[in-house]
Order: C-alpha cells, then structure tokens, then sequence
C-alpha cells in the first residue's frame, strides 16, 4: 500500500467524533514513531504546520522544537506576528531564524517557477538541518505540514517545497501526520486541537511564500511593492468583512512593466494582480464576484501608497485552467 495514497474508503473528516479519533489514532503513531527522540518542525505558521505542531505537542510535549525560517519573503509583518502567537500565546518550544539575505542571493536572476520552489525548498531543509546541530545530535526527526492537495499537486503539475522526501545528505526520517488530509479536514483537527480560531482560517501561503507571487526573476524593490500592495488588499477585505468568506486572495507582480501616467508625467511601472478563490479542497476553484466598490478603493489605495506600480487587475481565471497560484 502506497503510504502517499489516500485509502479509497477513507471517512471525510467534518465532524467533532470523526476529527478526535483522528487525533487519537495519530498521537499513538507519533509516538510510536518519534519514541523519545526531538523533533524539529518546519512552523510557518499556516494552519497545516500550526495543526501539525499541535498534535506533536499534544503527544510528545517538550520534544518538539519548532523552527520558524523567515526566508524573506513573508508577508508584510507575518513572521513577527508568528513569533508573538507561538512563543508569546502557545508558549512553544520556538527557534526563529532571519534567512533573508540568504534566501535572496540564492534566488537572484532565477526566473522559472520550479526552479524558484525548489531552491527554496532545498534551502529550507538545509536551514533546519543547521538548527538541528545547534540543539544536538538527539534530533532525528523533520515534521512537515504536507497535505494531501501538495502530494497531488507534485505529480506533473508544480513542485511544493514539503513533498518528495530530503536530500541525500540529511539524516532526518519524516513525519507528516496530515498528509493524507484535505485542506478542510485539517481546519476541523485544528478546531479541534484548540487552535485559535484565526489561526485555523488563516489565509492559505504557500511554502515559498511571495516568491511564487514576485513573478520571474526576483528583486528587492518589485518583491516589497507586492508585499506592500497585499498588506493593502488583505486589509480592505477584511474591513468589509471578507475574512472567512473569500478563501484566499493575494496579489501577485510580474516581472514586466506597463505604461501610465502619474502627475502628468509617463510612468513604466509594474502591474499588480489581484486573486481570490474560493474552494473546499483547493483541487478546483472559483472566482468570487467581488463589490465594484471595494475592486475601486483598493486599486486606489494601490495606486496611491506604493511605489512602483502603476496598473491593478483582477484575475478571473478559475481551476482549472488556471492553478490557484500563478506560479
């Protein structure tokens, strides 16, 4: 049996009962595979790590140590609202590193999608493998937030960065204890578990962050107008009420520029997308017909706040064709 595969009879988890024998029938895997050793887990902060760290807590407590990457291409003030809700309110076990100029230099001048993903995803696994020589050789475990959608996704569609096991040189076995989940069922274990209800419906980010949305080759100046121009369009949708409704949205920057006119003189600057899906698995996706209203005061305030760009759409392609990335 293919340990990748989802079990053909398996229940959809949409209940209380069904999402505690769940938990109950992985708190005895985990320690059946973990025994006394640490762990380390890649924690973004996502609901899928988050749910993660959750259960590892819950069956091994203190023997679990999380590890949050800030690679430079979060969301604007994410990683410092990570750090607060894990270490400050969950009071776990959290090491944080700032890998920004690292992350960047090894993404400079690389354009194609895949190779983008998977030159973050190396990099990441090499970052906790440092972490882990810093707390000793006990470790012997990666935890990851895969789910079932990532493991799908990653036969002949796009790499995602927790999928496909570790590099030669790393000697960590893995544990992924919602890998066979959908992104649905996850929400009920977090529920669950405890976990705060903006954490369990916090936004879908995508393992590489804003470097899949940052389109083609990466820089500095067009890679903060996205952070600046999504901060924008996740603080009007939740001013009208959005959040929790629409699925996910973001903004996405090509690496082309456009032409405009700005105080009477001619700009060439970048456009900036706007996406919002909504979805129940994230196999197939729509697109929500949003108020002209708010479509116009974002594209405003855009315009208004930050530099660099100069034109605002929106997407409407659905899934498929489109994936809901764009890279």
């Amino acid at each position: 049996m293919d340990p990748n595969k989802r079990p053909e009879d398996m229940e959809r988890i949409t209940t209380p009962e069904l999402a505690n024998a769940f938990i109950d029938e992985q708190m005895d895997a985990i320690r059946a595979q973990i025994g006394d050793k640490k762990v380390l887990l890649a924690l973004s902060g996502g609901v899928d790590s988050s749910v993660v760290a959750a259960l590892l807590i819950k069956a091994i407590g203190k023997q679990l140590i999380c590890v949050h990457v800030n690679h430079g291409l979060m969301r604007k003030g994410e990683s410092e609202q990570v750090v607060d809700v894990f270490r400050n309110q969950l009071d776990a076990n959290l090491v944080y590193v700032d890998a920004t100029d690292r992350f960047l230099s090894l993404l400079d001048g690389v354009a194609e999608p895949e190779a983008k993903r998977k030159i973050i995803g190396a990099e990441f696994i090499r970052v906790f493998e440092e972490e882990a020589r810093k707390v000793g050789d006990e470790v012997s475990f990666l935890a990851q937030g895969t789910i079932y959608p990532d493991i799908l996704e990653s036969d002949g569609v796009k790499a995602h960065h927790n999928v496909g096991g570790l590099p030669d040189d790393l000697q960590f076995e893995l544990c992924e204890p919602v890998k066979l989940l959908y992104k649905d069922e996850v929400r009920v274990i977090g529920r669950e578990l405890g976990l705060p209800e903006g954490m369990v419906e916090r936004q879908p980010f995508p393992g590489p962050g804003l470097g899949v949305r940052c389109l083609g080759a990466i820089t500095r100046d067009r890679l903060e107008a996205l952070r600046e121009a999504d901060a924008i369009l996740r603080d009007e949708f939740a001013a009208a009420g959005l959040e929790g409704k629409v699925w996910q949205y973001f903004v996405s920057v090509p690496d082309f520029r456009a032409t405009g006119v700005r105080d009477g003189v001619r700009a060439f600057e970048w456009p900036a997308i706007i996406r919002a899906v909504n979805t129940v698995d994230a196999m197939t996706a729509e697109v929500p017909e949003l108020d002209w209203a708010l479509l116009k005061k974002i594209t405003a305030r855009i315009l208004d706040e930050v530099p660099g760009i100069c034109r605002v759409v929106y997407d409407l392609t659905p899934k498929p064709i489109g994936t809901i990335e764009w890279e």
